[in-house]
């Protein structure tokens, strides 16, 4: 299963990572591929846990049914869980081969590059080598309920990173799935200078903004200024009073060229099981109905009261993309479900089926 063995050096931290075999297109829902990921993402997790101390399994562990499940955010804080700052390096490889499982390359990479952020922010920020405010150790793992074949999740959160994972019946969902970057371009004189970690996110959003016309920017464009955070934030369900924007039906054929790429930069993130789930969910809710709007400006500007905003609105999924902190150089990015988030459809019907 592992064929390759890579070590990833941020600052201090040595990672040594294992590459999961590429599993082929699953169905929908639950088939060989899911069952299959679904297996991987088990394994990973026991394997995990079997690294730790009994004291360090208590921190790193909690029922599926906690309420902490559902505590999520993407701001520097203490968190539940087990931080990379307090594994060896065993354990360290082998929390990180449990992301590594759910992820393509890309966003395995993605999220490497948004912990080593912190590295940058303690250099623009002037902070000390020891600061853990910004601190590219201070990552949580943390595994919900026993691997196997009652449901159970897990998630790792920190600094711009949150991402959550259930199995359910050999079923899996990945959301909310948070990925930050700060600054979105890199400008300071550090080795990281020029990284665009959210480039394809934001370079492929003005693409589709600049292609419309009169007329159908028009009903894209909601308003002149962006918001300071995304509308949805941390919350545990995701919701907007309504779908605003253009919707794809209304787009020619090259825009909806160009939409489908854009939503595909968020779902290429995840291994191709997860991503091929998700793009025929939104195929069988109706592609022609997701809408993309848009607000603030309609250049890429960096500079003091710049910003911009879009999202990406189907029946039932939902992607946000703020850059309006900072000066438009500071971008938060989000994919919410809006029936399952954290596996919470998928574990209705578990408990419906367990009772008939």
């Amino acid at each position: 299963m592992r064929k390759l063995i890579q070590c990833l050096f941020f600052g201090l931290i040595c990672l040594k990572i294992a590459t999961p075999e590429v599993f082929g297109k699953p169905p929908v829902r639950c088939g060989p591929g899911d069952a299959r990921l679904a297996r991987e993402m088990q394994a990973a997790a026991a394997a995990f846990l079997h690294t730790l101390s009994a004291e360090q399994r208590k921190e790193a562990q909690l029922p599926y049914t906690d309420l902490a499940r559902f505590d999520w955010n993407f701001t520097p804080r203490a968190r539940k869980g087990i931080t990379l700052k307090t594994m060896n390096a065993a354990q360290r490889k082998a929390a990180m081969a449990l992301i590594r499982v759910v992820l393509s390359q890309e966003g395995y990479n993605k999220a490497v590059q948004i912990i080593d952020l912190e590295h940058v922010l303690r250099v623009v920020e002037s902070r000390p080598a020891n600061d853990t405010y910004r601190d590219p150790e201070n990552y949580a793992f943390l595994i919900f309920g026993t691997p196997g074949s009652e449901p159970w999740g897990w998630r790792v959160e920190g600094h711009h990173l949150s991402l959550h994972f259930s199995s359910i019946d050999n079923q899996l969902s990945y959301t909310p799935s948070f990925m930050g970057s700060n600054p979105g371009t890199v400008m300071a004189d550090v080795p990281q200078k020029g990284r665009r970690i959210l480039q394809a996110e934001q370079d492929l959003a003005f693409a589709l903004l600049h292609s419309l016309d009169a007329s159908q920017l028009e009903k894209a464009n909601l308003g002149a200024k962006a918001p300071n955070e995304i509308f949805t934030s941390n919350s545990r369900k995701a919701s907007l009073a309504k779908m605003e924007g253009i919707p794809m039906a209304e787009l020619n054929a090259s825009q909806q060229a160009a939409f489908k790429k854009l939503i595909m930069a968020y779902l290429q993130r995840y291994h191709v099981t997860l991503k091929n789930q998700q793009w025929a969910e939104l195929e069988k809710h109706g592609l022609e109905k997701i809408r993309f709007a848009w607000l603030g400006d309609h250049q890429p500007e960096i500079g003091t009261g710049h910003g911009h905003y879009y999202r990406i609105h189907g029946p039932t999924f939902l992607i946000e993309f703020d850059n309006t902190q900072n000066g438009g150089n500071h971008i938060h990015s989000v994919v919410r479900d809006l029936t399952n988030d954290f596996g919470e459809d998928l574990l209705e019907a578990h408990y419906k089926a367990k009772h008939n």
